[in-house]
């Protein structure tokens, strides 16, 4: 198995998150000539340059009215001067702004000239990888504060607090901090031990494009519970030697995919609970050969179902 992050999984940000209770440091890195802003509207992130290799676009936080989000510090620089805007140097306070309440954006002469809004599922297998983890860190941040704008407890409004990482009830009988979700998610590939995969299709999947396995974790569920039983739920079989590979970030809308590789231990593929279109075992050679058609193509590459495949198409 190899190191390397998955993608949006290797953000080039020192979190910094003692400084996102300071509001005198946060108005100040705010207000900072230096400081830049990563804007989203409509969940889409702001992009420049062509179609083919978007680069994501940090712009001063001049004439950019709203709520500022602040995502941390850079560490490391991104990509070393590939910002459309230059190169950022290490703990420049990077910030995201939710501007959906805009109806054109090309109205807003901070932004008219300097880039696009374009959806991540699009640029992100396009982006170099610490660029996609930037945008979609702030896609998930704009994404939970814009859905969380009043207490799950009172109904009260929510106000921003701590840097836009908490929503802080404003009842003063209630007061409770809500602080942003992210669903666990169980993504399998599951072998025979040998040289077959199972892959299966939703309806809602692009032609052709087939995926690992995947399910929500549910309460009183350990993760290896999750993988047996969704497992089974999608296509009937049951399954030994789970085993963890790695995680990715998943801001589509707000999921944490962890995923695993699983043995079945039986065989015959059952899809009767119309939770998938169809599933099928697939020989590894057909998976290394196949030319990507509308029939048949594997999961977009930047999502961590592709990785799980290639890795076992690898090891074998």
């Amino acid at each position: 198995m190899t190191n390397r992050p998955n993608i949006y999984a290797a953000t080039p940000i020192d979190r910094a998150s003692l400084r996102r209770k300071d509001e005198d440091w946060l108005t100040e890195a705010w207000l900072a000539p230096a400081s830049r802003v990563l804007p989203i509207w409509q969940s889409k992130s702001f992009v420049a340059g062509p179609e083919d290799a978007p680069r994501a676009v940090l712009l001063p936080a001049e004439g950019l009215d709203a709520v500022p989000i602040f995502l941390g510090l850079m560490n490391g620089g991104l990509m070393n001067g590939g910002l459309m805007n230059g190169g950022l140097m290490d703990g420049t306070p990077v910030f995201t702004v939710d501007l959906s309440m805009v109806e054109d954006p090309d109205s807003l002469p901070a932004l008219r000239g300097h880039g696009r809004f374009e959806d991540l599922r699009v640029t992100g297998p396009l982006m170099p990888e610490g660029e996609a983890a930037l945008c979609a860190y702030a896609r998930g941040m704009v994404w939970w504060n814009a859905r969380h704008r009043f207490c799950g407890v009172c109904g009260s409004p929510a106000a921003t607090a701590e840097g836009g990482h908490v929503r802080l009830c404003t009842n003063p009988d209630c007061a409770i901090h809500h602080f942003p979700r992210t669903d666990p998610a169980v993504i399998m590939l599951v072998h025979d031990g040998g040289d077959r995969a199972v892959l299966g299709r939703q309806s809602r999947f692009p032609p052709g494009m087939h995926s690992v396995l995947a399910g929500f974790l549910e309460p009183g569920e350990s993760l290896e519970d999750t993988v047996a039983r969704e497992v089974f739920e999608e296509v009937g079989l049951t399954v030994t030697d789970i085993q963890y590979r790695s995680s990715q970030p998943w801001p589509f809308p707000s999921s944490l995919m962890l995923g695993f590789t699983a043995r079945a231990t039986s065989f015959d593929i059952d899809t009767g609970n119309d939770e998938l279109e169809s599933a099928r075992w697939f020989d590894r050679d057909f998976l290394r050969t196949h030319t990507p058609d509308e029939n048949f193509r594997l999961a977009r590459p930047d999502s961590i179902a592709h990785r799980l495949i290639r890795e076992w198409m690898a090891e074998g």
